[in-house]
């Protein structure tokens, strides 16, 4: 099947993301309030977080190369056997270290899951359709993110915190099994094409030089840092203001609920504005509005701020996907989406250990502001990137730019034009989009 076909395969794989994230998502504060539980104190538990992180960065760049000559769907089963596994096992285990272990096993298969969802998105969708589907994909994230949390917050408690901590990790586990339900024929036949094809490995630094790949890995990791350190800090914020944790847990979930609704409506957003200035005044929006909540302003203010945050950082993620997928060489586009991800992974642990340094210099609103500059330098960043590869005006035509190759050949249909699956075969005269008569021969 051509890319921008049936969508079927979107909604099963937001599904399956969903619960992938939402096991994660519970099963991330489980593990600490394990950890706890077994006699670790707060650098253990900074440790045992951390290596969630750090352990797949040394994974991230080969699984992206390994996607880029082959298929991406076995990716995702050994994300979700990974993830499952993590959970439960992290419920029984007896020390710290292999708590430890186990959540880096998790961040493993969370890793091996997105590099091969994300993947899948670039591959399968025309190029004027990447920015909505990479919004619809993420959504399953965003839905993760919101009743994972719930979730663990409903099971542990009570005296006996290391039983509760470990249901909730093995309920995770179980949570993220459920996932391969909605993993059947996910990957169009035919779809990896021809890997044969594909010519020598593009270095990693020719990655990193081709210009939009370096401004979107910057913006989505100040969007992810932004979203971690708001959901980690928020509740000390609340402390020092008389918030009870009750309320805190409904912003958080604002929060949460308005990036859902970005990403549904990220579309006509895309046709009214453009990526260009959506995300550049998205990242500007989220700046002030991060250093506003380093104010002591009314909860009600709060609230409010919170939302409209949460809308602007819901457009970062799927946009620098597609920024990514576009400005990235041929051949390179899955391991640069990888790199992506170690960015973000790397922000996962760089920007809390910054944010606990500030704090503890100029108190607990200081991160938030830290956070705003970190953002207008994204907003920076996004309005001198690329508009050229920019994937479609509102009518799905794409605009001039770098990326105008035929994806392939004999459909006859516009949205074709400058697919960055297909071969990269010259069009034939008097055909100005080309023509595909085997589906073996696209290219991711």
């Amino acid at each position: 099947m051509a890319p921008g076909g049936n969508r079927g395969w979107l909604l099963r794989l937001v599904i399956a993301f969903g619960f992938a994230q939402g096991a994660v998502s519970m099963a991330r504060p489980a593990v600490s309030y394990r950890a706890l539980a077994l006699g670790a104190d707060e650098r253990a538990v900074g440790v045992i977080a951390g290596v969630y992180a750090l352990l797949p960065l040394f994974a991230a760049v080969p699984l992206g190369r390994r996607t880029d000559h082959g298929r991406c769907a076995p990716l995702l089963p050994v994300g979700v056997v990974l993830i499952a596994g993590g959970c439960a096992l992290s419920g029984v285990a007896g020390s710290l270290w292999a708590m430890a272990l186990w959540s880096g096993v998790m961040g493993l298969g969370h890793l091996c899951f997105v590099i091969g969802a994300q993947s899948l998105v670039a591959r399968q969708s025309a190029p004027h359709e990447q920015d909505r589907n990479f919004g619809h994909f993420t959504i399953g994230a965003s839905l993760g993110q919101l009743v994972g949390p719930i979730a663990a917050g409903a099971l542990i408690g009570g005296h006996d915190m290391a039983g509760s901590s470990a249901l909730a990790l093995v309920v995770a586990g179980a949570g993220a099994a459920v996932a391969f339900t909605s993993l059947w024929r996910i990957e169009h036949p035919g779809a990896a094409g021809s890997r044969a094809e594909a010519g020598a490995r593009v270095p990693v630094g020719s990655i990193l030089r081709a210009r939009g790949v370096p401004g979107g890995i910057l913006i989505s990791l100040s969007v992810l840092s932004a979203t971690d350190i708001l959901t980690a800090y928020l509740p000390v914020v609340g402390e020092h203001r008389g918030i009870s944790p009750a309320l805190i847990g409904v912003l958080l979930s604002l929060r949460a609920a308005a990036t859902i609704a970005c990403r549904l409506v990220l579309t006509p957003l895309l046709r009214l504005l453009g990526r260009t200035a959506l995300l550049t005044v998205t990242c500007l929006l989220a700046a002030l509005l991060c250093a506003g909540v380093a104010l002591p302003v009314p909860v009600w203010a709060l609230a409010l701020m919170l939302v409209v945050l949460g809308f602007c950082l819901g457009v970062g993620q799927p946009l620098s996907m597609t920024t990514v997928v576009q400005a990235a060489p041929d051949g390179a586009r899955s391991t640069a989406l990888a790199l992506r991800l170690t960015g973000n992974r790397l922000g996962q642990v760089a920007a809390p250990a910054a944010a606990g340094l500030v704090a503890g210099v100029a108190g607990v609103a200081a991160p938030f502001v830290m956070l705003g500059a970190l953002l207008l330098l994204s907003s920076g960043v996004a309005l001198r990137s690329p508009s050229a590869g920019a994937p479609a005006d509102g009518d799905g035509r794409r605009r001039p730019g770098r990326m105008t190759r035929t994806a392939s050949r004999g459909s006859g249909d516009p949205r074709r034009a400058g697919d960055p699956q297909g071969p990269d075969e010259p069009r034939r005269a008097g055909d100005p989009h080309g023509s595909d008569h085997s589906e073996s021969r696209e290219r991711a």
